[in-house]
């Protein structure tokens, strides 16, 4: 018989060996990463372009622009792309984030050289159809309009504002406003601009042979690219000074909370002591505020804390939704559990205990050939070590108790963490 009053046995982990990132140059120079994994004969391609939020000239157009690529061409219509998609069982995405936009298509392999002309007029001949467009903006209010009656997404975008100011792209949303007065003329500029015939990096990853790069190559190797158009300089960082913001709504039974403040990216030596420090914390499912507030107050749910970060800056939040009543008690707690830890060391089995989730998390992180080409995007475009991955077990085990207790000391002052609240007191 089992004895489930007993934890099970646990080996703790001492290094990692991920598979090995490639780097190719196609003829015309452009870079092909290539992740070779996976017993699948089936592959993702990702072309990634410097074309997010940091490059537009007005809030949503890039997401908009990448939207529109499968809108139709010269040659195609919305329909006709997706009928053509189908017959091959491929799946197409595109996403437009802070710094880069994307599109990436999933398909097995033997059906790559039957998709690449379509990439190709995607990518040079979208004609971005205006029923389409209107279609797009259309779902997208409707979307924007539901979202802003939920209190965690209203906290969400206000947190990310006053943390780097409603002027800068990693602060600012997008509102019912900006979609009314969407220019269709900045979201054709943006594709030519940044999209067509612009440079981009492609990202391979499955079960790859030579044939597929040689696809690639014969594609995407012979044509000649314009430089892309410079951006302009983003706007400063603009942190509020308000310690605490209050959405009132009479009619709201929960509450959203959110605690934040401006942080650094992942080069920052703070880095990985910060991230030992965000899990005990609130970063697993054992943290301090769920044993505390989960658990033994039984307030929400769910609370979490996280450390996010993109290629110029980063932020770290604390959120959770509870019943209004239990607002300010679950900030007390949250408070109290903050200061605990700017007072206490953390005990080495806890220490222990949060290192194993951590490391052991990250290696059931990388168990597809799509997942490890996710965790070498961030090593290559925010240009970190190529050796991080392998060591990223190592950077998690050297981490103190002591330099736990001196990053909350130094991140986690009540002056400087912002106190968004939405629903009410």
């Amino acid at each position: 018989m089992i004895d489930r009053t007993q934890a099970p046995a646990y080996r703790t982990l001492t290094e990692v060996r991920v598979p090995p990132v490639e780097t190719v140059q196609l003829d015309n120079g452009l870079p092909l990463y290539l992740v070779r994994a996976g017993e699948q004969p089936v592959l993702r391609l990702e072309f990634i372009f410097d074309a997010g939020a940091c490059f537009e000239s007005h809030p949503g157009v890039s997401t908009l622009a990448m939207k529109m690529l499968a809108e139709g061409t010269r040659t195609r219509t919305s329909a006709q792309i997706s009928s053509y998609l189908d017959q091959f069982g491929a799946f197409l995405e595109t996403h437009s984030g802070t710094d880069r936009a994307t599109l990436t298509i999933y398909c097995l392999n033997k059906h790559l050289s039957e998709i690449l002309p379509l990439l190709q007029e995607m990518l040079m001949d979208s004609v971005l159809p205006e029923t389409e467009m209107q279609n797009q903006l259309n779902i997208s209010r409707q979307n924007l309009r539901v979202n802003l009656e939920k209190n965690s997404y209203v906290a969400g975008m206000l947190i990310r504002e006053k943390v780097f100011g409603a002027r800068h792209p990693y602060g600012y949303s997008q509102t019912l406003e900006t979609l009314d007065a969407m220019p269709r003329e900045k979201v054709e500029r943006f594709y030519a601009q940044r999209i067509q015939n612009r440079p981009f990096r492609l990202m391979l990853s499955g079960n790859l042979t030579d044939t597929e790069v040689a696809l690639l190559n014969e594609a995407f190797g012979r044509q000649h690219f314009e430089p892309a158009t410079p951006c302009d300089e983003l706007p400063p960082v603009e942190t509020t000074r308000e310690r605490v913001t209050v959405v009132e709504k009479e009619d709201s039974l929960q509450s959203s909370i959110r605690l934040g403040r401006l942080l650094f990216t992942r080069k920052h030596e703070d880095y990985f002591p910060f991230l030992v420090l965000n899990e005990v914390l609130g970063g697993y499912f054992g943290s301090r505020l769920m044993k505390n507030i989960r658990e033994e107050k039984g307030f929400t749910y769910g609370i979490w804390s996280n450390v996010a970060s993109f290629p110029r800056a980063g932020y770290f939040v604390i959120g959770t939704d509870v019943k209004r009543e239990f607002t300010q008690q679950t900030l007390d707690e949250t408070w109290k559990e903050i200061r605990t830890l700017r007072q206490e060391l953390v005990p080495e089995e806890e220490m222990e205990v949060v290192k194993n989730y951590m490391i052991g998390s990250f290696v059931g992180s990388l168990n597809t050939p799509f997942e490890i080409a996710d965790r070498y995007k961030g090593v290559l475009f925010d240009k970190l070590p190529m050796d991080y991955l392998n060591r990223y077990i190592d950077y998690i085990q050297r981490v103190s108790a002591v330099q736990v207790l001196e990053m909350a000391n130094k991140y986690l002052k009540e002056d400087e963490l912002i106190e968004v609240v939405v629903g009410g007191k």
